[in-house]
C-alpha cells in the first residue's frame, strides 16, 4: 500500500473517525489507518481491538487487525463489546492502545473507529488526530520488519467483575431498557443477573440493521419506552445508545431527562465532594447546584475529548454533558452507560426515593433540546464564525470556548459545528417559555441566514 490522495480526509473528525462504510470508511482506508496507528506507536507493544454490532464491522476489523500487525503491533481481539469496555480493557491490561470500531449512535450504514491510547483517552482534535490524518493522507506509516500477531482475550468477565466491585445496590429494583439493538445487549442483561435487577427489556437483539429505530435515543426514538415506564411499576427507563456510552434516563413518571438534570441527581449524592465539570449546553441551574451541594462548578467545551480530560487534569469527581454523556472518577473519567445505570440504580436503593421525586428538587429553566440544522462539514466552521461575529456586533456578551454562546440578560444560545456530523447544533434557555420562543426563533434565523451567505 502507499498514501492514496483519494482518502477522504472529512473522515477525521474532531473525536473519531467516521463515514459510510465503502464510500468514505473503506477497508483499504482502514487498514492504512491501523497501520499508520501502529507507526504513531512505534511500531511494537500490544493494541486491543473490538467492535460493535455494525454488520461492517466484521470485515473492517479483519482489515485494522491486518494493518495493525503489518505495522508490528499485537492485536488482542476482544470482539463485540460496548466502547466503555474496550477503554477499560486497555487500561486494566496495561494495552499500549486500542482500537474500537464504531459510528456510536449514526445510522447503521455508517461505521468508524475510536483510536485508543494507553491511558485511555481517545485520539482526537488537538491530541494526535492531525498527526494520524497526515500520516494516513501522505503515506508515511512504517511496515515493520517482523510483523504481529493476534490473539483472542475474553474482556468481559474482567470488566463485569470490576463494576461489580464499584456498586452496592441495597434492594431489588425493576427497570425498563432499550438496548436500542446495539453493543450493551451484550453485557448489560449478565450484570442485572448478579445483581438481582428485573428488566423489561425492548429490542435487545443485538442487530446492526438496528431495526426497531435509529441507535440514538432521542424524544423520537423513546417513545416506545416511555409507554413502557408509564404502564408499569419500574424505578425508571433507560434507553441506551448503540454503542454504550451514553444513557437516556426516562423517570418513574415517564418524562425524558436531560445530561444535565441526571448528573444534578448524581451530584447531590456525591460521597466525595470536589469539582465537577460541565459542558456549555448545560443549565444555569446546574452551576448553582453544584455549589450548593459543596462542590465547584467548571464549565467546558462540549465532547468527549474535553470533559474526559478536564476531570481527569482537574481530579474532578464527577462530569458530564446535556447529551447524556456521564462521567466518573472511580472508572478513570470514562463515559460509561452501564456504569452509570449501575450508580442511579444505587442512589435509589440507598436513599429510597423515586427518581421523580429527587428530579423535582432540581431547578429547570425553560431550554430547548439541542437543534440540528444540515451544514456541510466544508463550511460549518465558516458559519459559526459568521455567526459570532453578527452577535458580537450587536453587543452581546459572547463566550468562544465551543462555537460560540451569547448570553442575554434573561437567557443564553449556544452555537456551535458538530464534530462528528455535517451539522450545526444549536440549543437555548431562558427565565420564561416566551422568551426561549423568541431565542430560538432568532438563532434559527442566525444560521439558516449564515449558511445561504456561505453556500
Amino acid at each position: 500500500m502507499s498514501g492514496l490522495s483519494m482518502f477522504p480526509s472529512h473522515v477525521f473528525r474532531a473525536y473519531d473517525i467516521r463515514g459510510v462504510y465503502g464510500r468514505d470508511l473503506t477497508d483499504e482506508l482502514a487498514k492504512a489507518i491501523a497501520l499508520s496507528y501502529a507507526s504513531m506507536l512505534d511500531n511494537s507493544g500490544d493494541v486491543l481491538l473490538g467492535r460493535d454490532v455494525r454488520l461492517s464491522g466484521e470485515k473492517l476489523m479483519k482489515s485494522i487487525s491486518e494493518g495493525l500487525r503489518e505495522g508490528g503491533c499485537n492485536v488482542v481481539n476482544v470482539g463485540i463489546v460496548p466502547t466503555p469496555v474496550s477503554y477499560f480493557g486497555v487500561v486494566w491490561w496495561k494495552m499500549h492502545g486500542g482500537i474500537q470500531i464504531t459510528a456510536s449512535h449514526n445510522p447503521p450504514e455508517w461505521n468508524g473507529m475510536k483510536l485508543i491510547t494507553a491511558e485511555g483517552d481517545t485520539i482526537s482534535e488537538g491530541a494526535g488526530m492531525e498527526e494520524l490524518r497526515k500520516i494516513v493522507l501522505e503515506g508515511r506509516w512504517k511496515i515493520a520488519d517482523k510483523p504481529g500477531v493476534e490473539t483472542w482475550r475474553q474482556l468481559l468477565p474482567d470488566y463485569i467483575e470490576f463494576l461489580l466491585s464499584k456498586v452496592k445496590i441495597e434492594k431489588k429494583v425493576r427497570i425498563a431498557v432499550d438496548y436500542s439493538n446495539g453493543a450493551t445487549t451484550i453485557v448489560f442483561p449478565r450484570i442485572a443477573e448478579l445483581l438481582g435487577i428485573e428488566v423489561i427489556g425492548l429490542n435487545s437483539e443485538p442487530n446492526g440493521l438496528f431495526p426497531a429505530h435509529l441507535p440514538e435515543p432521542t424524544e423520537e426514538t423513546l417513545r416506545e419506552l416511555q409507554e413502557l415506564v408509564r404502564r408499569n411499576d419500574v424505578e425508571f427507563g433507560v434507553g441506551f445508545d448503540g454503542d454504550g456510552d451514553r444513557a437516556v434516563f426516562i423517570d418513574d413518571k415517564g418524562r425524558i431527562l436531560p445530561g444535565d438534570i441526571v448528573l444534578g441527581v448524581y451530584v447531590k449524592h456525591l460521597e466525595k465532594k470536589g469539582k465537577v465539570i460541565y459542558d456549555l449546553n448545560s443549565s444555569s441551574a446546574l452551576r448553582q447546584l453544584i455549589i450548593e451541594n459543596g462542590c465547584e462548578p467548571i464549565e467546558s467545551r462540549v465532547g468527549r475529548a474535553y470533559i474526559l480530560k478536564e476531570v481527569r487534569r482537574l481530579g474532578a469527581v464527577i462530569g458530564g454533558e446535556k447529551s447524556n454523556h456521564l462521567y466518573f472518577s472511580e472508572v478513570w473519567g470514562f463515559d460509561d452507560a452501564i456504569y452509570a445505570v449501575l450508580k442511579m440504580i444505587e442512589i435509589l436503593s440507598k436513599t429510597g426515593k423515586k427518581l421523580s421525586e429527587i428530579v423535582d428538587t432540581i431547578p429547570v429553566y425553560p431550554s430547548t433540546p439541542i437543534m440540528v440544522f444540515d451544514c456541510p462539514d466544508e463550511i460549518k466552521g465558516k458559519v459559526v464564525e459568521k455567526i459570532a461575529e453578527k452577535l458580537s456586533n450587536e453587543g452581546l456578551e459572547i463566550n468562544r470556548l465551543d462555537g460560540v454562546k451569547a448570553y442575554f440578560k434573561d437567557g443564553w444560545i449556544l452555537i456551535r459545528p458538530s464534530n462528528t456530523m455535517p451539522q450545526i447544533k444549536m440549543s437555548a434557555e431562558a427565565v420564561t417559555e416566551e422568551r426561549l420562543r423568541e431565542i430560538v426563533e432568532y438563532g434559527k434565523k442566525l444560521i439558516v441566514d449564515a449558511i445561504r451567505s456561505a453556500q
